[in-house]
């Protein structure tokens, strides 16, 4: 089972603003969302994850899950979604579901310094977030 430990650094982000746009995201928390940092800081226990997101001039968020499990959480856009979870392969895949829109994100490990976000909204728009080992 890979593990996703440790404290991660974005490092650069790949059609970021084109995927909150295709959910609606207004353009104001667009333009502010190119110009954050975010850092992920994860523990995990075998299918326990604890994932605190910390990003620069919002307020951070904290996600306590086990893999295969549910969980909700507010979106940007504002929108509380409910977020199943699943193992495919090596790599974590969440299903963001609200009354506006679903969208999968899918954490992998590219190497043991990178980690990269897989984003894909309803509309087809593909988004990917790298992050460095701090």
């Amino acid at each position: 089972m890979v593990d996703f430990a440790g404290d991660w650094k974005l490092h650069k982000s790949e059609k970021f603003e084109d995927f909150l746009k295709s959910i609606d995201v207004g353009m104001l928390k667009r333009q502010a969302a190119k110009l954050i940092s975010s850092e992920h800081h994860i523990t995990q226990d075998g299918d326990k994850m604890s994932v605190e997101v910390i990003a620069t001039g919002q307020k951070g968020k904290h996600q306590e899950y086990t893999v295969g499990g549910t969980f909700g959480e507010t979106e940007i856009t504002g929108d509380v979604t409910e977020v199943s979870t699943e193992w495919d392969g090596d790599k974590i895949k969440e299903t963001h579901k609200c009354a506006a829109f679903t969208y999968t994100l899918v954490r992998e490990l590219q190497d043991n310094d990178t980690m990269v976000l897989h984003l894909d909204s309803p509309k087809g728009t593909q988004c990917k977030r790298v992050y460095k080992r701090m």
